[in-house]
């Protein structure tokens, strides 16, 4: 993964500066075409030799919720033209990252065993961006394997409260 990473950075990057007025906006497209690209059968598509990158673009844009904007055909096409759309996911990452960065704010991924109401996931947002000292982007996954409680992910840092860990914490400690 390190190489995709590599491969992506130049774009996430390019992206971040030519963008800086629009963030949010920006972010919203990307992700739509980082989800297109995440597809199989479009990477299969785009790697056949068979097909020309302009066939490419207009399958992406085909099944884009809305058109993109004029600065994200152009990404689209460099991104295409120079064979790099397995990337576009990674670069997508590396934008959000840096993004964030420049706002004070961090993504984090919320696995709970059960879905989590608006009023509880508000309050524990206010718990959390409290506790990690920044605004959060959440994002909510379940995860009945955690049975109970919640772990959360918030870059490299893991707070789990979840009654699966508790269960190997205690596991480790009757094994020790």
């Amino acid at each position: 993964m390190a190489e995709l990473a590599t491969i992506a950075r130049p774009y996430a990057e390019a992206l971040f500066e030519t963008s800086r007025g629009e963030l949010t906006a920006t972010q919203g497209w990307l992700d739509a075409i980082a989800a297109a690209a995440e597809t199989p059968q479009l990477l299969q598509f785009a790697a056949n030799p068979k097909v020309g990158a302009d066939q490419v673009f207009k399958l992406v844009t085909s099944v884009l919720p809305q058109p993109l904007p004029e600065r994200g055909a152009n990404f689209l096409r460099a991104v295409i033209d120079n064979d790099r759309l397995a990337a576009l996911p990674e670069a997508a990452k590396q934008f959000r990252e840096l993004a964030n960065a420049q706002s004070g704010r961090s993504d984090a991924a919320i696995y709970s065993a059960f879905p989590i109401a608006a009023s509880e996931l508000a309050q524990l947002k206010a718990v959390l961006e409290k506790r990690f000292g920044r605004q959060l982007e959440t994002q909510v996954h379940v995860d009945p394997e955690l049975i109970g409680g919640v772990r959360v992910v918030v870059g490299d840092e893991v707070l789990d409260t979840s009654v699966k860990a508790r269960l190997q914490q205690m596991k480790s400690a009757l094994t020790a």
